[in-house]
């Protein structure tokens, strides 16, 4: 008996997710897709109604899992100058599996500008992100972590601004260093 076919949806998925985040949607290939998923060409437009609808569901899994850990490491009871610390470093040191910069970041750049459906799932995930940031440091202002003065929604901005840079600087190959002068740089602001 097969493996069920969500198991087999997920995985491609996963997958898939790879294959954009390393090349791009335009750059990865049908091709390329079968070789990541392992599955046919027929299996894929058969699960999936088009390159398109798969990356879509590629765009919405990296979210969910980037948001869950965000949201996990927000709610907990770290200072607010580790959890930013944190945020920052996982664009410094991001897992050695991953491809590097973003598939959020690279998709704000090569599809948003034409791409309506996509630069609206966008806009709510940047916007959620965005949230989740300014709750915390609205937190932690409470908590006199950082002067009263500062807007929490402007630090969530910059945080979110500070991290897609590091994202797009390391996709271009800016090494360990310089990827850890920014991120210092950045937190000094907190």
């Amino acid at each position: 008996m097969g493996r069920p076919r969500k198991f087999e949806e997920d995985r491609a998925i996963e997958a898939a997710m790879r294959a954009f985040w390393s090349a791009g949607y335009e750059a990865t290939s049908t091709q390329e897709l079968c070789a990541a998923t392992g599955l046919g060409r027929s299996s894929i437009y058969n699960t999936f109604a088009s390159k398109h609808d798969l990356f879509e569901k590629a765009l919405r899994h990296y979210m969910e899992q980037r948001n869950a850990a965000l949201a996990e490491l927000l709610e907990t009871g770290l200072p607010l100058k580790e959890k930013i610390r944190t945020v920052l470093w996982w664009a410094v040191d991001p897992d050695p599996g991953e491809p590097p910069g973003c598939l959020v970041v690279n998709s704000m750049t090569e599809l948003a500008p034409h791409d309506p459906e996509i630069a609206e799932l966008l806009r709510r995930d940047n916007e959620r992100r965005r949230e989740l940031l300014r709750a915390a440091i609205e937190t932690g202002r409470a908590r006199g972590e950082i002067d009263p003065g500062k807007d929490p929604l402007a630090l969530a901005h910059f945080v979110f601004a500070a991290v897609s840079g590091l994202r797009v600087a390391a996709r271009g190959g800016t090494d360990r260093d310089g990827l850890e002068s920014i991120a210092k740089t950045a937190l000094g602001v907190f």
